[in-house]
This record gives structure tokens, sequence and C-alpha cells, in this order.
């Protein structure tokens, strides 16, 4: 029945002005004309309307790359045709109207069609298909509402300040309790909070005890609110506060629910477990790393500044194989006076680069300690040229040789576009899933009218003005669409038939349909245009102002 929708669609107008077309008209799908290469998309005896220099009539074949404007300036009198699938009708025609009654025209698009978008992955029938080919996936769905829970999940009962700034809601996001100041020098908490200026959830990092005495240090911010980089979590601001009873030194910025560190995915982070049963990291995921990375300095060292913080327990998976650097901004006010230059400091970055490709590899925090050891594992697990890439790296030190993110990005293209054709799919894939869901919102609206008018209680003191004229059948619609039963009397639940009938009620269509009622007293025969009128009419006289008893 599912794909009884599909084949028997019918039409829907695009605006009011589509009821006074002919009802032939607004039948035609010029998007079937497309699929059936046996069909000739205009007949040879239709006319077309030129440069308001009368009908030109074709007496041959359809040319699609034949257009009305070229054929006359070429002084020609053969055939001229309207190309259906030009982006741009009139112009082609040389100025005709969109909208005309003549035969040979393109019509309005058909909106209202459910139109699976490609590329499609699974070559299936039409018997085969079914009702998720109509929505999102499940496994995404429910991946999308995990976050939007997560994003939304509240601490009751909280010790925490309720306000920070202008934040609050803070819920805490670190899986341990334990202090740890190695990073940045000081004890670092990381939170949740909603902005009480533009209600969006944002990430805070707190570092405790920290005492401003540069003033100079915190606008040091300002440079990482212009890096626009979808490898880089975005900084929005940082100021200090008491509201924790210390002074603090908080960092606002993006929160990514559900998100995990890069320490924490493969190298067992947080886990009493640690270093046992971490799987090996694939080439094609490092590479993936790699490049994402490297996009990443590359914003930031275009900005003239460094990473300076490169390691995975700072580096955010955010989605499958999708990673951003994180709490850069932070040594930049911390270290503040440390008198290191920024090429000193970028190549350093690109140091720390290499040092955490190894750690990731051998899926160990400790691997450094012996660089010989981790090095000849990554040979052994890793091709050559992924070796090769990590040794440039971990020599950008050397001064004889001059070494930056552009030369490392140029000596990996290859693999950047590998990871660019992934991206490209995985556009493709979201574009696809959210084709499925164009229809939705559409017919919760429909549905919505229809439940607005059908069996209200009383409207202007009239009891029984959803049960007199039009209302009455759209009562008996509402049966005829959600309420059918079989033979045997059980329940059909069939959502190819609920389909039809609201995008057939909705496209305003002229098929007719047998309305019975309940018990079986009254018949209508009525069409999905007079259906649509009688709910639209109902409808506005909701929207009325009400007349009161005085």
């Amino acid at each position: 029945m599912v794909m009884l929708f599909y084949h028997n669609r019918s039409t829907r107008s695009l605006s009011a002005l589509a009821d006074d077309f002919d009802p032939l008209e607004r039948n035609l799908d010029p998007h079937s004309l497309r699929r059936c290469s046996d069909l000739t998309p205009f007949s040879s005896q239709s006319s077309i309307q030129g440069n308001g220099n009368g009908t030109i009539t074709p007496s041959s074949a359809f040319d699609p790359f034949v257009t009305a404007s070229g054929a006359l300036s070429a002084g020609a009198v053969g055939p001229v045709s309207a190309n259906p699938y030009s982006h741009d009708a009139a112009a082609t025609l040389g100025g005709a109207t969109f909208f005309t009654n003549q035969t040979g025209f393109q019509q309005p698009v058909q909106y209202h069609l459910y139109a699976p978008i490609g590329p499609h992955s699974q070559s299936t029938l039409g018997y085969q298909r079914n009702v998720h080919d109509l929505f999102l996936p499940n496994d995404f769905r429910e991946e999308l509402q995990k976050k939007a829970a997560a994003t939304l999940q509240t601490l009751p009962n909280t010790q925490l300040p309720a306000q920070v700034d202008y934040f609050h809601s803070l819920v805490p996001l670190d899986l341990s309790h334990q202090k740890n100041a190695a990073t940045f020098g000081y004890p670092s908490w990381v939170y949740k909070a909603q902005s009480g200026k533009d209600g969006n959830f944002y990430a805070l990092r707190r570092l405790e005890g920290f005492r401003l005495t540069n003033e100079k240090a915190i606008r040091s911010v300002q440079a990482w609110k212009r890096v626009c980089s979808g490898s880089v979590v975005t900084v929005h601001d940082a100021f200090t506060s008491r509201s924790f009873q210390d002074s603090s030194l908080i960092f606002v910025t993006d929160y990514h629910p559900l998100s995990k560190t890069l320490a924490e995915q493969h190298l067992g982070a947080g886990n009493r477990f640690q270093n046992r049963h971490n799987p090996h990291i694939t080439e094609q995921i490092l590479w993936g790393y790699m490049t994402q990375i490297a996009n990443a300095l590359k914003a930031i060292h275009s900005n003239g500044i460094a990473a300076r913080i490169l390691e995975p327990s700072k580096v955010l998976l955010t989605g499958k194989n999708r990673i951003r650097l994180n709490a850069c901004a932070i040594l930049d006010v911390v270290q503040f006076d440390t008198q290191r230059t920024v090429a000193d400091l970028q190549r350093q970055d690109l140091v720390n680069f290499g040092q955490m490709m190894v750690t990731l590899g051998a899926n160990s925090p400790n691997v450094m300690h012996n660089p010989a050891k981790a090095m000849e594992h990554f040979t052994r697990a890793y091709s050559p040229q992924m070796k090769n890439s990590v040794f440039w790296l971990l020599n950008s030190l050397q001064i004889d040789q001059e070494r930056n993110i552009d030369l490392f990005i140029t000596g990996i293209s290859s693999q950047l576009m590998s990871t660019f054709d992934s991206a490209l799919h995985l556009d493709d894939q979201l574009t696809t899933d959210l084709g499925r869901e164009l229809e939705n919102g559409r017919l919760v609206r429909l549905m919505t009218k229809l439940n607005l008018v059908n069996e209200r209680p009383e409207y202007e003191h009239d009891r029984q003005w959803s049960e007199s004229g039009e209302r009455y059948f759209l009562k008996i619609f509402r049966d005829y669409v959600f309420h059918q039963v079989d033979a045997q009397g059980d329940a059909v639940v069939d959502l190819g038939h609920v389909l039809t009938c609201l995008n057939k009620l909705d496209a305003g269509s002229d098929e007719k349909v047998t309305l019975v009622s309940r018990d079986e007293q009254s018949c209508f025969v009525v069409s999905y245009k007079e259906i649509k009128k009688a709910l639209e009419s109902s409808f506005q006289a909701l929207m009325k102002p009400t007349r009161r008893m005085h």
C-alpha cells in the first residue's frame, strides 16, 4: 500500500492562483516525464507562444537544446520548443509567461510529492520498500534525540552556584572528580550551562584559583574569536569570576553534547581498565584525524596564534570520526608572559601534533616516554607514508629547515582528497535524510487544522457547529482516513493510506471519494478539492473574532 502512494500521487498547487488552472494541467507531473523515456514531453501538434509574435507550431520532434530566442535570432522558421527541465523557462522562451494555459509550458513543481533524493546505497525493488523510507533512519534519529536530552539535562540539588555571570543551570561534564593541574598549571573543571542572553547552551571551562595580574592577558582571547574552523571548538568569551567562592578564570566555548575526548575513546581514560582492550586505530581513521587536525592548525596559524595544547585529552570526538581541537586559548592567558615567539610556538605545535599521532597509533598514553620504541611500533603498524609524515612533524624544531603547516598539508594532499571525498558522501547522506523529512511539517499543519475543527465541543455558543454543514463531512473524512476497518472489523493501520489521503487533500485533487457516516445513514460523494475548501473555510471561521453576547 505504501508503493501505491509512490505511484498514485496526486498534485498540489503552489498557491491559491493555481486554482484557476485547468485541472488536467495541474495533474501534469513534469518530473515523471524525465522517468518515462518512451514518452515525448510535448505533442508535435502543440503550440507555444513566442516573443509576442503569435504562436509557433512545431513540425518535428522535440529538441531540448533549441531555444526560441536562438532560433528566431538565426532567422530560423523550423521547430521551436521549450526545455521542460530548464531552470528559467521564461528566459529560454524569450520572456514568455511562466504560468499559461498553453500546453507546451512547464508547470509548477509538485512540492507535495515525496521524491527520494539520491544517491541511494541500496538497490531495492518497489515491493521491498517500507515505511522507513519516508523518515529519518532510526539510529540517526536516536542519536539526535540523545543529544537533545543531554543538552536539556539538569542537576537537581547541586552545590554549584546558581549563576555564573550571565550563565545558569550548571551541570558538570567531568568524568573524574580528582583535581588535575598537569595541563594548564591550575585545576580545571568543565560545566554545561545555559546563557541568560540568548538561551543557548555553552561549555564553561573553569581554572580554579587563577588570579589575573595583567589585563592584556585576557584580551588575547579576542584573536581566538576570529578563528572560524570546523575543526576547532569555537571560543566565545573569557572572564574572571568569584561565583565559586574563589578567584576563577572562565572560558566560554561551544557545547557539543555527548562528545568524548580521543583519550576516552582510544586510550581508556576514565576507565579503571586503562590500557586494556583498547582497539587498534586503523590507518584510514588515523589519516582522518591527521587531516582534520592539520585543517585546524592551518586556521589557527593563519590568524597569527598557536594552539599550544595538542594532546588526546583535549581533542573532542563530536561525531563519527569527527574531531575538534579544544581548550587551545587557555595557555595564551595563563602563560601570557612567556617569552617564546609565535613562530617558535607554531613549530612546537607541529611536534606536539606528531607526538599525539604516535600516542594514538600505539594506543598508550605513556608511549612517548620511550620515543625510539614508540616509532618502532608505529613503523610496524602503519604505512611508510604515515610514518614519514609523523617523522616530519617530530623533527619540526630543526632550525636548518623551514617547516610549517602549509608544507605539511602539501605533503599529505592525497589523503586530504580522501577525507574531502568522505565529507562529500556524508553531505549527500544528510541531504537524503533531510529530504525524507521535507513533507512532514506540511502534513502536521494539515492534521492540526483538521483536529482544530473536528468535534469541537462548542463554537460561538453553538454546540452543533462541528456536526453541521461542511464540518460534518470533515468529521466523516477523518474517519475515512484514520478509522477504517477491514472485512473482519479489525482496525486498518496503513500509513500509506493516511499519507495518500492527506496529500490529495493538501493538493485539492479532483478525485472523488465516498464518505459514509458512522451510523450508515448519510453518504457523501465529494472530491478532495471540495473537502479542502470546506477545511479552509472552517479554519478561517475559527480565526475570525468571536461574536460575544452582551
